[in-house]
């Protein structure tokens, strides 16, 4: 049973669909086409997991879309979250009008 999210071929993250717990091998799909990829942190529902290495600097693209860049180098099967990304477009829980 697949375990991750992963809409386009592009993304080099996918979303957990249920909790996973490091060291399971995490199926997904892309285009029919099926992975494997195996969890080096545990993953929490809902949050992102690497499915290839990412260089540091590089795009973190989910749904075809850059959504920010890896402030560290991320290996895949790792956690993907606020520790090892930086925004590109500002931070979006800061107000402005404040």
């Amino acid at each position: 049973m697949e375990k991750l999210l992963v809409l386009n071929r592009s993304d080099n993250v996918g979303n957990a669909i249920e909790d996973i717990k490091s060291g399971d091998e995490v199926a997904y799909s892309i285009e029919e086409k099926k992975y494997v990829v195996k969890a080096e942190d545990d993953i929490p529902f809902g949050f992102k997991m690497a499915i290839c290495d990412i260089n540091k600097g590089q795009d973190i693209l989910k749904y075809g879309e850059p959504i920010g860049k890896a402030s560290e180098d991320i290996k895949k099967g790792q956690l993907v979250h606020v520790h090892n990304i930086e925004g590109k477009r500002g931070r979006g829980d800061a107000c402005q009008d404040q």
